[in-house]
């Protein structure tokens, strides 16, 4: 009975190689994943001395991985079993019916810290207008307390209290930690992803436009377009868990707000292309969050027709995405700057003088694993 069930193993297992390699070797290979929101490896030069070291196996090996037929279905069934089975942990994110959180990200050495520091204190040395800085919190910053008792993730506020105590003095730091935890039983952080939401955006808007010297515009004078509930973030990308409930993605519009009157994107080729606040046609791709301000790129002007001729200089990564449509009512201008997609010195894309104000916004998540600050200050 033993060697019968033997063969039976062995033909089934064969057949499932044969028939699963078949389909992955003569199947159309896709670039990226919709539904990770990659690049998928490539197939890999061969030559000797990739294969003497070793690295040709290693990116075949990827690439099989990547490309194997019905990958996201293996890779979903994988973190359902494994959250059943486990402490529901997959690639670094804790999944909870409630919500992801990922409880993996990098200590940021003090090395680290000093290094963004320093960038922005040149930049505010070099620069004759008032520099701002506000550093934001993920999902796991505010709501780490949910986890159980043996999870210790890094503090996201010390961290962010690093930073603020390496900053110069003339450099006005903004604190949002404190407002997102205060507001934490609302809905301020998407469940699916480690940024905020537009209302967690608002939340921060209220004390980031005061400080620039503005009154905010009253929660009650928006109107609020829910325009897709089946967001699902870079936390989905990580697990492909459906197991937490997909995200809502809101437009604010305020009826008085100051119109889009001109919003072009300039490329680091110099060339001008038109651009928009909201772009709905992000959608239908696998970065829907790329609705606001649309597909990153290096420098976006947005001028409105609000005439006070005050200029606002945005120095960001994604989590301002969604903030920077509060602030179009209050200036008559913003160049809203991406330095992950900057290749040429920040000068030769616009004069940081004529703007009379600056404000960095970053993730702390973004400022523990790139240097962007850096990238952008050296090249100014």
């Amino acid at each position: 009975m033993s060697k019968r069930m033997n063969k039976i193993t062995a033909v089934i297992s064969l057949t499932f190689i044969a028939v699963f390699g078949s389909i992955t070797m003569f199947s159309h290979k896709l670039p990226d994943s919709f539904s990770e929101d990659r690049e998928l490896a490539v197939l890999p030069c061969i030559d000797a001395e990739g294969l003497y070291s070793g690295s040709v196996t290693a990116e075949l090996g990827s690439y099989v991985a990547d490309h194997f037929a019905g990958r996201h279905l293996w890779v979903a069934a994988k973190t359902a079993l494994q959250t059943e089975l486990s402490e529901s942990i997959v690639n670094g994110v804790y999944i909870s019916d409630d919500r992801m959180l990922y409880v993996e990200s990098a200590q940021r050495s003090s090395e680290e810290v000093m290094d963004d520091a320093a960038a922005v204190n040149s930049f505010s040395v070099k620069y004759d207008g008032t520099v701002y800085f506000a550093a934001i919190p993920t999902s796991a910053g505010v709501y780490g307390d949910v986890l159980p008792s043996h999870m210790i993730i890094n503090s996201e506020k010390q961290q962010i209290n690093d930073l603020y105590d390496a900053l110069g003095n003339d450099i006005r730091k903004i604190d949002a930690y404190d407002i997102l935890k205060m507001m934490k039983d609302n809905y301020i952080f998407y469940r699916n992803d480690t940024k905020w939401t537009c209302y967690g955006a608002y939340c921060v808007y209220k004390t980031v436009v005061q400080k620039l010297g503005f009154q905010p515009t009253l929660y009650d004078k928006f109107s609020i377009e829910h325009v897709t509930d089946r967001f699902r973030g870079n936390l989905y990308n990580k697990t492909l868990s459906k197991r937490t409930k997909a995200d809502i993605l809101d437009i604010y519009r305020y009826k008085d707000a100051a119109d889009d009157v001109v919003c072009e994107c300039i490329g680091n080729d110099g060339k001008v292309s038109k651009g928009t606040v909201f772009d709905r046609s992000r959608l239908d791709t696998s970065n829907m969050y790329s609705m606001y301000l649309g597909e990153a790129a290096p420098v976006m002007k947005i001028k409105t027709s609000v005439n006070n001729e005050k200029k606002l200089l945005v120095i960001k990564d994604s989590y301002a995405d969604c903030f920077v449509p509060f602030l179009m009512q209050h200036y008559s201008e913003i160049a809203v700057v991406s330095p992950e997609k900057l290749d040429r010195p920040l000068t030769e894309e616009l004069d940081i003088n004529e703007y009379g104000q600056t404000l960095f916004l970053f993730g702390i998540e973004d400022l523990s694993s790139r240097s962007d600050l850096t990238k952008i200050i050296e090249r100014n």
